[in-house]
Formats: structure tokens, C-alpha cells, sequence
């Protein structure tokens, strides 16, 4: 089954860089790095590959820009198939951690190199040069060498250098992993408002999900070369699919537990109590009982109140506080719920006494908000450093 991203940015007229990706899957003698992708980009997305190495983002990037072929299935760009088709022949620019800037030459000679290539007129060029530079928010800096500039700022110059030729496709693999922090989350704001201005396709490969989360309209979740997920970033955030999904994108607390039986209700065994969960919870399996499971919890879906409080219409697992710690206007309370640690996340109360480490408490939860998945595979939990 093809996936179709929500077409909010590509009703725009005249935009161009729509991606078909057709039952694509890449191997290398006999290892399958890649399994059955389909997926259908409209143009004018902000499209991230999300995933831990090894999981095929970079591959599925590498066969958009024709650096190799799909061994089997097809690729399409604005309808037209692009096998066969070699790079420099695709509408597509690119931007990697290599940056491959040319040290000799000026700011603005770097950014007009495709375009005398091309041959460009003199003045169009200065024109085009002149836009891209400022749109990068390198106004004033063009004649500076490259060697003057910040990291911050030769990641503004390779993007201008791309975007000046104006492709209908823009692939960015992991070009900020090794920028610091700040200077990484003022790229991420930046990449972002350029798209938004150009409308070009960005397709863009990160490992980090809060990177994803906070840029893309859309991000695919990747796993061991399958797409596990695609949607909205809220959307996979609030509705993940499987545990792994789950476990890769936000903060999660995990409950190991046991079926005992099905129906309209799931009856649940856990080592912090029993208790039921609606049969909408399972995702991914159709659970049986005896069957091993994983109750997953965000932790601002989790509350804590005094041992002796009085709670309706709630799951509710006795707990002991382990720590507690106040940043600004949240309180993040690590708990002891059974076998299992668990975090808490709350809006911070003043008006309420806090619980002390080691004081009895109870925990509660909304069951609707709970999901159930099967536990992990050996493969998929290998991504995490874990044994299923």
C-alpha cells in the first residue's frame, strides 16, 4: 500500500516536486537494505527520514538523487520514472554533513558556481546570487572566504549554493549533526522558514527525533530498511503504531505485563497490579491471553497524587516518589511503580505540598490514553541497546 502525505503545501500552483516511491527495495548481493518502500511525497512537503543507523534513510535518499538504482520497484519524480535517469539530470539539489565548499573562493563565488556552469547570464546570475544569499541570512557576507566563516554560516552558504539553481528537490542528509546545540536549533528554525518561502520539496535524513518533530510536515519512521510509520509529527507522537515507533519518538514509560483475557476488555497482569484496558488499545497484534505485552505511557499522561487519594474513573498502580525535579513551570517525579521505573511529567502546582522521595503515592492514567503492543523483536530491539 502506497502512503499519500497530506497535499496541504503542493495545491500551490506551478509547484513542482511531487516523489513516488513504488514498491522500492535495495540490496546489496544478499543483504536487503532496503524492503518494499512505497510512499507518495506531494510537492512542497517537508518530509524527514527518521530512524537509527543502519535503518536505510540514507539509501532511500541516495536512490531519490540517482547515486545508485533501486533493485527492484521505481521511483518517480513529477510523474515522470527516474530510472536510469543520472543525477545531474534530476531537479534535484543537495546538501550533506560533507559540505564540500571550495576554500579559494569567496562567499558568493561559491553560491554562483552551478549557475556558471550553466552558463547563466551575468546579470541573472549577480541577481539570483544576491536573493540567495540574503534568503540564507548571509546579507552583506558575499565576498568574505570561507575559511572566515562560522560553521553556522558555511551550512547557510552550501544551502544558498543549492537552492540558487532552484530544483523541485531539495535532499538533506544529516547536514547539522555536527553543529552544537544552539547553533543546530537556529538552523532548524531557518531551514524551515526558507522552505516555507520557496515551497521546495525538502527531504531531509536525521537520527534525532526531536529534530524531526520540530521541522517536518511530515516524518517516516524507519526500522531494519521498512517504514514503520508516516504521518504528521503530533500524529506519530500522540498515535504511534508499533513499540518501536513508540519507543523512537518522545519520552516513554513502559509497563511489561500479560494477557489474561480478551474482549471489549483487555484484562492486563502487571507486577504493580492488575486491571483492564479497552481492546482499542492493542495496536500492531490481536492479543490473546497468555500472551507477553508492553503497556506504553507518555509521562505527562500520568498523574500523581497522595497514597490516600480518592480516583474515578481511572487506572490507578500504587507507586513510591524516587525523585522529583522543577524545571521552570513543569515537575518531572521519577517513580518506582512495581518492577518498573516510570517518569511523570506535570505542570508544576505551588499551591501544592510535593511528595517527598520515598513516599507512598499512587499513579493514574486515563486507559484510553494506554497502548498495547507486543513486546519488541531481538532486531528491533537491538536499535535501542536492549534484549526482547
Amino acid at each position: 500500500m502506497t502512503t499519500t502525505l497530506n497535499p496541504s503545501v503542493s495545491d500551490v500552483q506551478n509547484v513542482t516536486g511531487s516523489i513516488d516511491i513504488a514498491s522500492v527495495s535495495k540490496s546489496y548481493g544478499d543483504t536487503e537494505v532496503l524492503s518494499n518502500v512505497n510512499l507518495s511525497i506531494p510537492a512542497g512537503n517537508f518530509l524527514t527520514l527518521l530512524g537509527p543507523s543502519g535503518c536505510g534513510k540514507t539509501t532511500l535518499l541516495r536512490l531519490i538523487a540517482g547515486f545508485i538504482e533501486p533493485t527492484k520497484g521505481k521511483i518517480a519524480i513529477d510523474g515522470r520514472d527516474m530510472n536510469g535517469v543520472p543525477t545531474q539530470k534530476r531537479p534535484i539539489g543537495m546538501v550533506f554533513q560533507n559540505l564540500a565548499l571550495f576554500p579559494h573562493f569567496s562567499v558568493a563565488e561559491n553560491v554562483a558556481y552551478g549557475l556558471k556552469l550553466r552558463k547563466t547570464p551575468a546579470a541573472e546570475m549577480q541577481q539570483r546570487v544576491d536573493r540567495f544569499i540574503d534568503l540564507v541570512g548571509l546579507n552583506g557576507m558575499g565576498d568574505r572566504r570561507i575559511a572566515q566563516l562560522s560553521g553556522g554560516q558555511k551550512q547557510r552558504v552550501a544551502l544558498a549554493r543549492s537552492l540558487v539553481l532552484e530544483p523541485s528537490i531539495l535532499l538533506l542528509d544529516e547536514p547539522l549533526s555536527a553543529l552544537d546545540m544552539q547553533l543546530r536549533k537556529q538552523l532548524q528554525i531557518a531551514l524551515k522558514d526558507i522552505q516555507q518561502k520557496l515551497k521546495t520539496t525538502f527531504v531531509f535524513v536525521t537520527h534525532d527525533q526531536e529534530e524531526a518533530t520540530m521541522i517536518s510536515d511530515t516524518v517516516v519512521v524507519m526500522s531494519n530498511g521498512h517504514v514503520q510509520q508516516v504521518g504528521a509529527p503530533q500524529d506519530i507522537y500522540a498515535s504511534p503504531e508499533t513499540l518501536f515507533v513508540s519507543k523512537f519518538i518522545g519520552e516513554l514509560n513502559e509497563i511489561p505485563a500479560r494477557v489474561t483475557d480478551t474482549g471489549p476488555q483487555l484484562s492486563i497482569d502487571t507486577a504493580a497490579g492488575q486491571f483492564t484496558l479497552p481492546a482499542s488499545a492493542a495496536r500492531g497484534f490481536a492479543p490473546r491471553a497468555g500472551d507477553a505485552a508492553v503497556i506504553c505511557l507518555r509521562p505527562e499522561q500520568l498523574k500523581v497524587l497522595p497514597a490516600g487519594a480518592n480516583v474515578t474513573g481511572q487506572t490507578t498502580l500504587n507507586a513510591t516518589v524516587i525523585s522529583r525535579l522543577v524545571i521552570g513551570p513543569l515537575t518531572r517525579v521519577s517513580l518506582r511503580v512495581g518492577e518498573t521505573d516510570m517518569i511523570a511529567v506535570m505542570m508544576t502546582d505551588a499551591d501544592t505540598a510535593p511528595l517527598p522521595s520515598g513516599s507512598a503515592c499512587k499513579v493514574s492514567f486515563n486507559p484510553d490514553h494506554a497502548r498495547l503492543f507486543a513486546p519488541l523483536s531481538d532486531d528491533m530491539a537491538s536499535a535501542f541497546g536492549e534484549h526482547a
